[in-house]
Protein backbone atom coordinates (compact mmCIF):
# COMPACT_ATOMS: atom_id res chain seq x y z
CA UNK A 1 0.00 0.00 0.00
CA UNK A 2 1.24 3.46 -0.88
CA UNK A 3 1.94 5.52 2.25
CA UNK A 4 2.48 8.89 0.61
CA UNK A 5 1.86 10.63 -2.69
CA UNK A 6 4.51 10.65 -5.37
CA UNK A 7 5.32 12.40 -8.63
CA UNK A 8 7.06 10.41 -11.33
CA UNK A 9 8.98 11.93 -14.23
CA UNK A 10 8.43 9.73 -17.29
CA UNK A 11 9.10 9.75 -21.02
CA UNK A 12 6.99 8.72 -23.98
CA UNK A 13 8.30 7.93 -27.48
CA UNK A 14 6.01 7.01 -30.36
CA UNK A 15 5.48 7.27 -34.12
CA UNK A 16 4.77 11.01 -34.09
CA UNK A 17 7.32 12.13 -31.52
CA UNK A 18 8.54 12.07 -27.93
CA UNK A 19 7.48 14.00 -24.84
CA UNK A 20 8.26 13.89 -21.15
CA UNK A 21 5.41 13.97 -18.68
CA UNK A 22 4.89 14.01 -14.95
CA UNK A 23 2.45 11.66 -13.25
CA UNK A 24 1.05 12.42 -9.81
CA UNK A 25 -0.10 9.39 -7.80
CA UNK A 26 -2.10 10.29 -4.66
CA UNK A 27 -1.74 8.60 -1.30
CA UNK A 28 -5.20 7.04 -1.60
CA UNK A 29 -4.33 5.08 -4.74
CA UNK A 30 -4.25 1.41 -3.68
CA UNK A 31 -4.87 -0.36 -6.98
CA UNK A 32 -8.62 0.07 -7.26
CA UNK A 33 -9.84 1.83 -10.44
CA UNK A 34 -9.69 5.62 -10.12
CA UNK A 35 -10.15 8.57 -12.50
CA UNK A 36 -7.35 10.16 -14.50
CA UNK A 37 -7.07 13.88 -15.29
CA UNK A 38 -4.69 14.96 -18.08
CA UNK A 39 -3.48 18.56 -17.68
CA UNK A 40 -1.99 20.55 -20.58
CA UNK A 41 0.10 23.58 -19.61
CA UNK A 42 0.16 26.93 -21.34
CA UNK A 43 3.01 28.70 -23.13
CA UNK A 44 6.19 29.47 -21.19
CA UNK A 45 5.23 26.77 -18.67
CA UNK A 46 6.28 23.21 -17.98
CA UNK A 47 4.74 20.27 -16.13
CA UNK A 48 6.05 21.18 -12.66
CA UNK A 49 5.08 24.83 -13.01
CA UNK A 50 1.55 23.93 -14.12
CA UNK A 51 1.11 21.40 -11.33
CA UNK A 52 2.17 23.99 -8.74
CA UNK A 53 0.04 26.78 -10.19
CA UNK A 54 -3.20 24.86 -10.63
CA UNK A 55 -2.94 22.89 -7.38
CA UNK A 56 -4.61 20.03 -9.21
CA UNK A 57 -2.51 17.58 -7.19
CA UNK A 58 -4.23 18.89 -4.05
CA UNK A 59 -7.56 17.99 -5.63
CA UNK A 60 -6.17 14.58 -6.58
CA UNK A 61 -5.21 13.91 -2.96
CA UNK A 62 -8.69 14.86 -1.76
CA UNK A 63 -10.63 12.88 -4.35
CA UNK A 64 -8.13 10.10 -5.21
CA UNK A 65 -7.35 10.33 -8.90
CA UNK A 66 -4.15 10.37 -10.93
CA UNK A 67 -2.96 13.47 -12.76
CA UNK A 68 -0.75 13.48 -15.85
CA UNK A 69 1.10 16.57 -17.09
CA UNK A 70 2.45 16.12 -20.64
CA UNK A 71 5.22 18.62 -21.34
CA UNK A 72 5.85 20.46 -24.59
CA UNK A 73 9.46 20.64 -25.80
CA UNK A 74 11.24 23.82 -26.84
CA UNK A 75 12.30 21.95 -29.97
CA UNK A 76 8.64 21.59 -30.99
CA UNK A 77 7.85 25.18 -30.02
CA UNK A 78 10.49 27.65 -28.79
CA UNK A 79 8.10 29.17 -26.24
CA UNK A 80 6.63 25.90 -25.02
CA UNK A 81 3.21 26.34 -26.65
CA UNK A 82 1.26 23.32 -27.79
CA UNK A 83 0.90 23.81 -31.55
CA UNK A 84 -2.90 23.96 -31.56
CA UNK A 85 -2.92 26.26 -34.61
CA UNK A 86 -1.18 23.85 -37.03
CA UNK A 87 -3.35 21.58 -39.18
CA UNK A 88 -1.26 18.47 -38.54
CA UNK A 89 -1.64 19.05 -34.81
CA UNK A 90 -5.44 19.16 -35.02
CA UNK A 91 -6.04 15.65 -36.32
CA UNK A 92 -6.42 12.19 -34.84
CA UNK A 93 -3.33 9.99 -35.06
CA UNK A 94 -1.13 12.88 -36.18
CA UNK A 95 1.28 15.21 -34.42
CA UNK A 96 0.77 16.29 -30.85
CA UNK A 97 -2.79 14.92 -30.45
CA UNK A 98 -1.45 11.43 -31.15
CA UNK A 99 1.31 11.90 -28.56
CA UNK A 100 -1.09 13.11 -25.87
CA UNK A 101 -3.59 10.34 -26.62
CA UNK A 102 -0.89 7.66 -26.44
CA UNK A 103 0.42 9.03 -23.14
CA UNK A 104 -3.15 8.87 -21.85
CA UNK A 105 -3.63 5.30 -23.04
CA UNK A 106 -0.27 4.20 -21.65
CA UNK A 107 -1.27 5.41 -18.18
CA UNK A 108 -4.69 3.74 -18.44
CA UNK A 109 -2.96 0.48 -19.43
CA UNK A 110 -0.34 0.57 -16.68
CA UNK A 111 -2.39 1.79 -13.73
CA UNK A 112 -5.81 0.96 -12.31
CA UNK A 113 -7.68 3.70 -14.18
CA UNK A 114 -11.40 3.61 -14.87
CA UNK A 115 -11.33 4.07 -18.69
CA UNK A 116 -14.72 5.79 -18.54
CA UNK A 117 -13.43 8.41 -16.11
CA UNK A 118 -10.56 9.94 -18.07
CA UNK A 119 -10.68 13.73 -18.34
CA UNK A 120 -8.57 16.43 -19.95
CA UNK A 121 -8.07 20.13 -19.22
CA UNK A 122 -5.65 22.91 -20.07
CA UNK A 123 -4.77 26.58 -19.92
CA UNK A 124 -4.41 28.92 -22.92
CA UNK A 125 -2.56 26.94 -25.62
CA UNK A 126 -3.06 23.88 -23.42
CA UNK A 127 -6.77 24.63 -23.18
CA UNK A 128 -6.93 24.97 -26.95
CA UNK A 129 -5.20 21.61 -27.32
CA UNK A 130 -7.61 20.09 -24.78
CA UNK A 131 -10.48 21.20 -27.04
CA UNK A 132 -8.72 19.52 -29.96
CA UNK A 133 -8.29 16.30 -27.97
CA UNK A 134 -11.99 16.24 -27.12
CA UNK A 135 -12.88 16.65 -30.81
CA UNK A 136 -10.36 14.20 -32.26
CA UNK A 137 -10.54 11.49 -29.59
CA UNK A 138 -14.24 11.54 -28.60
CA UNK A 139 -14.18 8.09 -27.00
CA UNK A 140 -11.10 8.70 -24.87
CA UNK A 141 -12.12 11.61 -22.64
CA UNK A 142 -15.33 11.71 -20.61
CA UNK A 143 -15.28 15.51 -20.15
CA UNK A 144 -13.03 18.46 -20.98
CA UNK A 145 -12.04 21.68 -19.24
CA UNK A 146 -10.80 24.71 -21.21
CA UNK A 147 -9.35 27.64 -19.30
CA UNK A 148 -8.65 30.78 -21.37
CA UNK A 149 -8.42 28.85 -24.64
CA UNK A 150 -9.93 28.76 -28.14
CA UNK A 151 -12.15 26.18 -29.83
CA UNK A 152 -11.13 23.32 -32.08
CA UNK A 153 -10.36 24.39 -35.64
CA UNK A 154 -10.12 28.10 -34.79
CA UNK A 155 -6.90 28.52 -36.80
CA UNK A 156 -4.77 26.83 -39.42
CA UNK A 157 -1.59 28.89 -39.09
CA UNK A 158 0.05 31.50 -36.89
CA UNK A 159 -1.70 34.43 -38.56
CA UNK A 160 -5.20 33.01 -38.11
CA UNK A 161 -4.25 31.96 -34.58
CA UNK A 162 -3.46 35.54 -33.65
CA UNK A 163 -6.79 36.62 -35.12
CA UNK A 164 -8.71 33.98 -33.18
CA UNK A 165 -6.94 34.92 -29.96
CA UNK A 166 -7.60 38.64 -30.36
CA UNK A 167 -11.20 38.60 -31.56
CA UNK A 168 -12.50 35.03 -31.54
CA UNK A 169 -12.71 32.35 -34.20
CA UNK A 170 -14.04 33.57 -37.55
CA UNK A 171 -16.29 30.53 -38.07
CA UNK A 172 -18.00 28.05 -35.78
CA UNK A 173 -16.89 24.45 -36.20
CA UNK A 174 -18.37 21.49 -34.28
CA UNK A 175 -16.19 20.49 -31.36
CA UNK A 176 -16.21 17.27 -29.40
CA UNK A 177 -19.32 15.82 -27.76
CA UNK A 178 -17.67 15.43 -24.36
CA UNK A 179 -19.26 17.60 -21.65
CA UNK A 180 -17.38 20.90 -21.50
CA UNK A 181 -16.52 23.33 -18.70
CA UNK A 182 -15.02 26.71 -19.62
CA UNK A 183 -13.28 29.39 -17.56
CA UNK A 184 -12.34 32.81 -18.92
CA UNK A 185 -11.52 36.21 -17.46
CA UNK A 186 -13.54 39.21 -18.61
CA UNK A 187 -10.32 41.26 -18.89
CA UNK A 188 -8.16 38.67 -20.60
CA UNK A 189 -5.91 40.69 -22.92
CA UNK A 190 -4.22 37.63 -24.44
CA UNK A 191 -7.16 35.48 -25.52
CA UNK A 192 -10.47 37.25 -26.20
CA UNK A 193 -13.39 36.34 -23.96
CA UNK A 194 -15.37 35.82 -27.18
CA UNK A 195 -13.67 32.44 -27.35
CA UNK A 196 -15.55 31.29 -24.24
CA UNK A 197 -18.80 31.72 -26.17
CA UNK A 198 -17.25 30.13 -29.25
CA UNK A 199 -16.25 27.07 -27.25
CA UNK A 200 -19.80 26.60 -26.02
CA UNK A 201 -21.20 27.10 -29.55
CA UNK A 202 -18.74 24.49 -30.86
CA UNK A 203 -19.94 22.05 -28.20
CA UNK A 204 -23.59 22.72 -29.00
CA UNK A 205 -22.90 22.28 -32.72
CA UNK A 206 -21.44 18.86 -31.94
CA UNK A 207 -24.78 18.03 -30.34
CA UNK A 208 -26.82 19.33 -33.26
CA UNK A 209 -25.27 20.50 -36.53
CA UNK A 210 -27.91 23.13 -37.34
CA UNK A 211 -27.76 26.14 -34.98
CA UNK A 212 -31.30 27.25 -35.82
CA UNK A 213 -32.73 24.06 -34.36
CA UNK A 214 -30.47 23.45 -31.37
CA UNK A 215 -32.64 21.73 -28.73
CA UNK A 216 -30.69 23.37 -25.91
CA UNK A 217 -31.85 25.12 -22.76
CA UNK A 218 -29.51 27.58 -21.08
CA UNK A 219 -29.70 29.26 -17.70
CA UNK A 220 -27.35 31.82 -16.18
CA UNK A 221 -26.62 32.91 -12.64
CA UNK A 222 -24.44 35.61 -11.10
CA UNK A 223 -22.11 34.50 -8.35
CA UNK A 224 -21.18 37.21 -5.86
CA UNK A 225 -17.51 37.49 -5.06
CA UNK A 226 -15.86 38.10 -1.69
CA UNK A 227 -12.38 38.68 -0.31
CA UNK A 228 -11.21 35.32 -1.68
CA UNK A 229 -13.03 35.23 -5.00
CA UNK A 230 -13.95 37.54 -7.84
CA UNK A 231 -17.59 37.87 -8.87
CA UNK A 232 -18.46 35.72 -11.85
CA UNK A 233 -21.31 34.59 -14.04
CA UNK A 234 -22.00 30.94 -14.77
CA UNK A 235 -24.10 29.63 -17.64
CA UNK A 236 -25.32 26.03 -17.77
CA UNK A 237 -26.41 24.52 -21.09
CA UNK A 238 -28.46 21.33 -21.26
CA UNK A 239 -29.77 19.11 -24.01
CA UNK A 240 -33.44 18.36 -24.62
CA UNK A 241 -33.35 15.79 -21.80
CA UNK A 242 -32.02 18.28 -19.26
CA UNK A 243 -28.54 16.74 -19.19
CA UNK A 244 -25.70 19.24 -18.78
CA UNK A 245 -23.48 19.41 -21.85
CA UNK A 246 -21.62 22.67 -21.17
CA UNK A 247 -20.90 25.00 -18.28
CA UNK A 248 -19.22 28.37 -18.78
CA UNK A 249 -17.71 30.70 -16.16
CA UNK A 250 -16.84 34.33 -16.97
CA UNK A 251 -14.83 35.82 -14.13
CA UNK A 252 -15.35 39.55 -13.69
CA UNK A 253 -12.08 41.46 -13.83
CA UNK A 254 -10.04 38.31 -14.34
CA UNK A 255 -7.09 38.25 -16.71
CA UNK A 256 -5.15 35.53 -18.51
CA UNK A 257 -4.49 33.33 -15.50
CA UNK A 258 -5.69 30.17 -13.75
CA UNK A 259 -8.29 31.25 -11.17
CA UNK A 260 -7.81 30.12 -7.60
CA UNK A 261 -4.23 29.23 -8.47
CA UNK A 262 -1.06 29.21 -6.41
CA UNK A 263 1.41 32.09 -6.97
CA UNK A 264 4.16 29.44 -6.87
CA UNK A 265 3.21 28.77 -10.49
CA UNK A 266 3.13 31.19 -13.41
CA UNK A 267 -0.06 32.64 -14.95
CA UNK A 268 -2.14 32.20 -11.82
CA UNK A 269 -4.70 34.36 -10.04
CA UNK A 270 -4.98 33.47 -6.34
CA UNK A 271 -8.53 34.84 -6.26
CA UNK A 272 -11.29 32.35 -6.96
CA UNK A 273 -13.50 30.92 -8.17
CA UNK A 274 -11.29 27.87 -7.77
CA UNK A 275 -11.06 26.59 -11.34
CA UNK A 276 -9.42 23.31 -10.34
CA UNK A 277 -12.05 22.49 -7.72
CA UNK A 278 -14.90 23.39 -10.08
CA UNK A 279 -13.42 21.34 -12.93
CA UNK A 280 -13.03 18.33 -10.66
CA UNK A 281 -16.60 18.77 -9.44
CA UNK A 282 -17.79 18.94 -13.07
CA UNK A 283 -15.69 15.93 -14.09
CA UNK A 284 -16.93 13.77 -11.22
CA UNK A 285 -20.51 14.68 -12.08
CA UNK A 286 -19.90 13.07 -15.47
CA UNK A 287 -19.32 9.50 -14.42
CA UNK A 288 -20.07 6.35 -16.44
CA UNK A 289 -23.75 5.56 -16.98
CA UNK A 290 -24.06 2.87 -14.31
CA UNK A 291 -27.28 1.82 -12.56
CA UNK A 292 -26.37 3.73 -9.40
CA UNK A 293 -25.40 6.93 -11.22
CA UNK A 294 -27.33 9.55 -13.15
CA UNK A 295 -26.00 12.19 -15.55
CA UNK A 296 -25.80 15.74 -14.25
CA UNK A 297 -28.87 17.82 -15.03
CA UNK A 298 -29.35 21.57 -14.92
CA UNK A 299 -31.52 21.35 -11.79
CA UNK A 300 -29.06 19.10 -9.98
CA UNK A 301 -26.19 21.46 -10.70
CA UNK A 302 -28.13 24.56 -9.68
CA UNK A 303 -29.32 22.94 -6.46
CA UNK A 304 -25.80 21.57 -5.85
CA UNK A 305 -26.96 18.43 -4.02
CA UNK A 306 -23.33 17.30 -4.09
CA UNK A 307 -22.13 20.34 -2.14
CA UNK A 308 -22.13 18.80 1.39
CA UNK A 309 -20.13 15.82 0.08
CA UNK A 310 -17.79 18.06 -1.87
CA UNK A 311 -17.16 20.29 1.14
CA UNK A 312 -16.42 17.29 3.33
CA UNK A 313 -13.77 16.14 0.86
CA UNK A 314 -12.17 19.59 0.94
CA UNK A 315 -11.32 19.33 4.64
Amino acid sequence: MQTHSQTQRLDYTGPTGSRAYELFIPTGYVGDPVPLVVMLHGGMQDAADFAAGTRMNVQAEKHTFLVAYPEQTRAANPHGFWNWFRENDQQKDLGEPAIIARITRAIVAEYAIDPEMVYIAGLSAGGSMAAIMAATYPGLYAAVGVHSGVPYGAATDLSSALGAMSSGAATARPGGRAPLIVFHGSRDNVVSTANADNLVVARLLAQHRHPSSLPVVSVSEDIVGDASARPSSRAIHTDEHGVVIAESWIVDGGGHAWFGGDPAGSYTDPLGPDASAEMVRFFLEHRPARPESKPATRDSVLRWPWLPWFRRTQR
